[in-house]
């Protein structure tokens, strides 16, 4: 039987360095866990699993400007808003519970992708949550937000607070043709589910920008949600950095494209990422 130390022989020493130093993300990221799940790998394709240990863990986890945490949150969101990628979601589940998130932040960012994924994805990623949490003997104390505030006056209040009067303006541009569709937007979206305490507005939007890129042909969304998380604070330089992290979950070319936007956002608001 393979051992996780025994996926890769290296033709070159820089190809074992990359290797070794992958493992120890690996480990450090996922646990024994995540070095099974590679040791199984091997054993049917030995290169595939070392592709993972090389590039997704020695390469893109290795990267600064994010923090480990931050990592995960990004592909918890990014692999729940695919859909159909339980076994990889226990996998990352326990990985960011290992890197100290919380049960709520976990339940919290499955609630966020709702608007954005729908609930049928978000209630599948719930099931593995609960699963992943009964595992590790882990309750989540789940928040119940309650507000008597007019929902559509709160909501747009958040909206503008996070996108500018410009996001505003864009919803109530649907009156002549879908106005219901737009208050909803509003009242739900941020009336409701932005208004929740157990995401930090940056939780909120690194998970918002990771879902919309694994989602694809997202690009007016995710200009309005790039522009949102340098807003509330995310540099430029840590929306490359989430969209680079989940290229692994969600392939090149939903990244590259979600990088085109990017770009364009950077250069409307006069700044980069370097």
């Amino acid at each position: 039987m393979s051992h996780p130390e025994n996926v890769a022989d290296p033709a070159t020493a820089a190809e074992s360095e990359r290797y070794r130093q992958g493992r120890a993300k690996l480990l450090e990221v996922s646990g024994e866990r995540g070095a099974a799940a590679m040791a199984g790998l091997a054993e049917v394709a030995p290169d595939l699993a070392r592709y993972v240990i090389e590039f997704a863990f020695g390469d893109v986890y290795a990267r600064p400007g994010l923090t480990l945490a931050q990592r995960e949150l990004a592909t918890v969101a990014a692999l729940s808003a695919q859909g159909d990628t339980a076994g990889q979601l226990t996998v990352h589940l326990n990985a960011a519970v290992n890197l100290g998130l919380s049960p709520e932040e976990l339940v919290e960012t499955l609630i966020q992708l709702v608007p954005f994924a729908g609930f049928p994805r978000a209630l599948n990623a719930i099931r593995v949550v609960r699963e992943v949490l009964a595992e590790r003997g882990l309750t989540a104390e789940p928040e119940v937000h309650a507000e008597d505030r007019d929902r559509y006056q709160r909501g747009a209040e958040k909206l503008v607070e996070i996108d500018g009067q410009h996001g505003l303006d864009v919803v109530e541009s649907l009156g002549d043709l879908a106005p219901d569709l737009g208050r909803y937007i509003v009242e739900f979206t941020f009336g409701d589910v932005y208004q929740r305490a157990s995401l930090t507005p940056r939780q909120r939007q690194l998970v918002t920008v990771a879902a919309l890129t694994a989602l694809g042909d997202t690009a007016p969304q995710q200009r309005v949600h790039i522009g949102a998380a340098l807003n509330v604070g995310l540099s430029p330089a840590q929306v490359v950095e989430i969209l680079i992290q989940v290229v692994p979950y969600v392939g090149f070319p939903r990244v590259l494209n979600a990088i085109r936007v990017a770009r364009d956002v950077f250069e409307e608001r006069g700044t980069s990422a370097r």
